[in-house]
């Protein structure tokens, strides 16, 4: 069976290549996207998407170490990029994706970072206690009734809704699934369309033929297509759909979730920053944190889940105004991660903050709307989702004060001074909260961590018991 979009003249479209099982196909019967940012992809065929459950994985019965060996070989191929695929795919992102040249180039010239090995080995050691569950079964020997039992990790058969606004999900999701061993469908993201493919090709340029290789397949559809998704989102095909994305798209991939089809969900998030009163003790501490909290703000223009969006700063209105105007100051700079000026704000965010200022003094606003960044000053949240480049700086009398605005959509809390987060990370745990740093530590959850409150490498496999 195969599926396509309304086919349309394909000129100046940006060519995407599929990966089925680790071939490379060519093809632009298809075009999608917007006018600005147009791009064919080849005709899909479904049956060549699945793995049918009559015979193992290709990599079900590779061993971790093999695995390993295979994925830091990828990565210096990543690295040194001697066939120039990984240029091509930066200059092809740029594009159809919404992020400028800088970051983009910071991206790649990072991409191969989860591919190095000590990290490799600490995920499983971490998530799993050892590659001997996934290589075999693990004895469990201290059962209270006393009897044997073992249990296997077993390898997966998955689906990737991979979100694109960041490039490194991406390389996470080629790593994640393949220390799991499993099968491997990755739906290509329309803003990001470009990584996924280049570290598949990578992977079988190091292992041509290599079960490893032949496990994974990547392919760009219109998310909620229901001709695509009705016949592959099926568990007589694939365990599980591992989702990234905002509440849509979680809630369009929901309706295929059932007995034997489950449903691992990075979901969307919001981020927030809690400052002490400590960082009115000297000019030179406001200056340093307001440079670190606007870091955390800017991060990835602030299309990442780890971006600030709302700030609980401890102070007088004059401490905390002074604070937002070295806040705003600091995210009109350019940085690897961050452009000084972003994209202009959007109509309807100025017409909100319009409002705003008109309320003087109980809000305050700095920056403007082309981009070099906005801050609002309030007594509490606004009633808007703050992004691009937006943060609301909200005044409180005590950090403590701010958890009740923390639920189970607040992933990541950047606090200052970092001595104060072991008063606070128990209480912002149990309002929903799942990762506290210091601020300025926003960026880059280590993989082997819990990620958005749990370990992906336990949730993605099937966990297999033999008793007795």
């Amino acid at each position: 069976m195969t599926t396509s979009s309304v086919a349309q003249p394909a000129s100046e479209a940006v060519a995407v290549c599929h990966i089925i099982k680790g071939d490379v196909v060519v093809g632009a019967e298809s075009v999608h996207g917007p006018a600005q940012a147009r791009f064919a992809t080849p005709r899909i065929d479904l049956d060549q998407l699945v793995w049918t459950r009559d015979k193992p994985g290709p990599a079900f019965d590779t061993p971790v170490s093999e695995i390993i060996d295979v994925l830091e070989q990828t990565g210096q191929w990543l690295k040194a990029d001697p066939e120039g695929l990984v240029a091509q795919a930066l200059e092809n992102s740029l594009k159809t994706g919404p992020l400028p040249r800088h970051i983009m180039e910071f991206s790649y010239e990072n991409i191969s970072a989860p591919f190095n090995r000590a990290g490799l080995e600490f995920q499983i050691r971490t998530e799993l206690g050892g590659a001997d569950v996934l290589d075999g079964w693990r004895e469990i020997k201290d059962s209270p009734s006393g009897r044997q039992s073992r249990i296997r990790a077993f390898p997966p058969r998955l689906i990737h809704i991979v979100a694109g606004n960041a490039p490194g999900v991406s390389a996470l999701t080629v790593v994640r699934g393949a220390l799991t061993k499993g099968v491997h469908l990755l739906k290509l993201p329309s803003n990001d369309l470009f990584t996924a493919p280049a570290i598949l090709r990578a992977m079988a340029s190091v292992a041509p033929g290599h079960p490893l290789t032949r496990s994974f397949s990547a392919v760009y559809w219109r998310g909620g297509d229901e001709q695509v998704e009705r016949a592959l989102f099926r568990p007589q095909f694939f365990d599980k759909v591992v989702a990234w994305g905002g509440d849509s798209a979680i809630r369009s991939v929901s309706k295929y979730i059932g007995p034997g089809f489950e449903l691992v969900s990075f979901d969307p998030k919001t981020s927030i920053s809690m400052i002490g009163r400590e960082v009115f003790d000297s000019p030179e501490t406001l200056a340093a944190v307001a440079d670190k909290a606007a870091f955390d703000v800017t991060l990835m223009n602030q299309q990442a889940c780890a971006s600030s969006r709302f700030q609980f700063v401890e102070g007088t209105t004059e401490q905390v105004d002074r604070y937002c105007a070295l806040l705003q100051q600091r995210m009109n700079v350019d940085r690897p991660m961050a452009s000084a000026i972003g994209p202009r704000v959007p109509a309807g965010l100025r017409d909100e903050i319009d409002g705003l200022r008109m309320l003087e003094p109980a809000y305050r606003v700095w920056g403007g709307y082309g981009g070099e960044g906005v801050v609002i000053r309030s007594h509490d949240p606004v009633d808007f989702h703050p992004d691009g480049k937006i943060v609301n700086v909200v005044q409180v009398q005590d950090l403590q004060d701010a958890i009740r605005h923390v639920n189970i959509a607040t992933q990541t809390v950047g606090v200052y001074p970092p001595e104060r987060k072991a008063l606070l990370r128990d209480r912002l745990a149990g309002a929903g909260a799942q990762r506290v740093v210091n601020i300025g530590g926003s960026a880059g959850i280590e993989a082997g961590l819990p990620h958005d409150g749990f370990n992906p490498l336990q949730r993605f496999v099937r966990w297999v018991n033999d008793e007795g």
